[in-house]
């Protein structure tokens, strides 16, 4: 197969943004330093050098150069960015307590909660730094906003997933805080930063607010074997975790009574028993809930490539509608 062929929209965002993104990695390394306290970068180096595919700061990145931005503060941003959502990962394992990130044993294992939260809130501290570089107080707002909604959509997440009477809007409400919150504040701040007109920098938040709920759907979607009849070995996660995502959702709204029994014992109750991951995933097929959900997905995926039209043609918005598709190709 060609290389360009098999190459992702992600692939291609880092190859047209490659000097840029060597500079962002660059600043990264430096800013994640302490003089004192030789365990942050030890904790942040884990996360930051795991291979991850740095979507957010490429949107930033991608965002700036669209809008035909020639300063050095983009660097700043995408920075930030990145710091931001490796804080929110840190904290997010020890909320989970997860113990793999990315295939590799995660921090908080490694070391311990008390030092993925404390390098995390430093990560934070640093992003804060980073963004009153550009002096740009817009900015500043823009992505001091977007991280009390990721706060606000995790502890919304704690009350909320394990409450049958959770809906749709809710979990939307969560899902902005989770995900979409950080790819539309990425792309705003490019479209800031450039000094591009409203009507672009508004596109450009919506562009990133689509994508973001497009990808968390997938994600969800995913956990239950994406739109596959067979539950994979990875899946079922969401399940065990007992997180309402979108498919148990409309399920439990479309269920009788003896299907809302089986809800509340395996995720109000916590009482989960052998062949129910199995069992719950007949439940979704039943009710077309796994179709729902990856429809709804396909057209937040669309919503998002509309919201381009408006933007500056070339490469780079071609490769950012491509990515809205790519994000739900996993369970087309």
């Amino acid at each position: 197969m060609d290389a360009a062929v098999a190459q992702t929209p992600t692939d291609r965002l880092m190859d047209a943004l490659a000097p840029e993104m060597a500079a962002v990695n660059a600043l990264i390394r430096a800013r994640m330093q302490s003089q004192h306290a030789p365990r942050i970068p030890e904790v942040t180096a884990h996360l930051v050098e795991a291979g991850g595919k740095r979507l957010r700061p490429l949107l930033t990145l991608a965002a700036a150069k669209l809008c035909g931005y020639d300063g050095p503060y983009h660097i700043h941003l995408a920075a930030t960015v990145e710091f931001i959502h490796t804080a929110t990962l840190l904290h997010d394992d020890v909320v989970d307590e997860s113990q793999q990130r990315r295939g590799r044993p995660t921090a908080n294992l490694l070391w311990d909660n008390k030092s993925s939260v404390l390098v995390g809130d430093y990560l934070l501290a640093r992003a804060f730094q980073l963004m009153t570089d550009t002096g740009v107080m817009r900015v500043l707002t823009i992505l001091s906003n977007a991280s009390a909604t990721i706060s606000e959509g995790e502890v919304l997440q704690l009350t909320a997933a394990q409450d049958l009477g959770t809906d749709e809007p809710v979990y939307l409400q969560i899902i902005r805080g989770k995900t979409a919150a950080l790819f539309s504040a990425a792309t705003e701040v490019g479209g800031v930063i450039a000094n591009a007109p409203e009507d672009q920098v508004r596109a450009l938040f919506d562009y990133g607010d689509a994508l973001g709920i497009a990808f968390q759907i997938a994600d969800d979607l995913l956990d239950y074997g994406g739109s596959s009849a067979v539950i994979g070995k990875n899946t079922g996660d969401d399940f065990r975790e007992r997180k309402l995502t979108l498919p148990v959702i409309k399920a439990v709204a479309r269920a009788d009574d003896a299907e809302r029994a089986f809800w509340r014992r395996t995720f109000e109750k916590g009482d989960q028993r052998a062949g129910d991951l199995e069992q719950a995933f007949a439940l979704l097929t039943r009710h077309g809930a796994m179709d729902d959900a990856r429809a709804d997905a396909l057209a937040w995926s669309e919503k998002a490539r509309a919201a381009l039209k408006g933007l500056p043609a070339g490469e780079i918005r071609d490769i950012l509608d491509e990515l809205a598709d790519f994000v739900v190709a996993r369970i087309a």
